[in-house]
């Protein structure tokens, strides 16, 4: 058996870390309080996102506070820090991991007789190839939790979630658009354009 081990070391994040790819694929999960009037709400803050430890920048948390803010005024919302409707909070996880797989491939005659091969006549061994591959990397999300300021209850949650693998080029508009992408069903209900 011939053993192939590679191993890649990824470039410690200092970004949000959040989907860190040329074009990654965006997992987002949502949920909701189903009994919420959602039309009710008009004001929002955001929370004073500080940069978290091990997590994401001050550079960041001000990107993704500024995206937040957007996204909410293009859908209606007011900021107000007097006494909002609405509060909203976001923070990054991020999870060092590593993935391995194995690729085997086998020669000699096919099918259910592998590794056996048959040639000319007289049953002969085959062989075959394993090779191992792993790499470390992050996994990261971005939650955004929207609360009711007067119930202090939590209204809707956001989730994006990626494997992350390099920096991206613009981080401010990458923030942007991953944001979009989360608070995309919020409020629920809302109708798509």
């Amino acid at each position: 058996m011939n053993i192939k081990r590679t191993n890649l070391r990824l470039i410690p994040l200092i970004l949000l870390g959040l989907f860190y790819s040329c074009s990654p694929t965006v997992k987002v999960t949502t949920d909701y309080d189903h009994s919420a009037n959602f039309s009710q709400y008009k004001t929002f803050t955001v929370y004073d996102l500080k940069a978290q430890e091990g997590q994401v920048n001050q550079l960041n948390a001000d990107r993704v506070a500024k995206a937040i803010r957007a996204e909410m005024t293009a859908k209606g919302f007011v900021e107000s820090n007097d006494n909002p409707d609405l509060k909203v909070n976001a923070v990054s996880i991020l999870k060092n991991k590593t993935q391995v797989t194995a690729d085997t491939n086998f020669y000699g005659y096919g099918g259910m007789y592998r590794p056996y091969g048959y040639w000319g006549g007289g049953a002969m061994m085959g062989g075959g190839t394993t090779t191992f591959n792993s790499y470390d990397y992050v996994d990261g999300s971005l939650v955004i939790d929207i609360v009711s300021s007067k119930t202090q209850k939590l209204l809707w949650q956001g989730i994006g979630n990626a494997q992350i693998d390099s920096k991206p080029d613009n981080p401010e508009e990458f923030i942007a658009g991953a944001i979009k992408k989360i608070l995309e069903g919020f409020p629920p209900g809302l109708a798509k354009k």
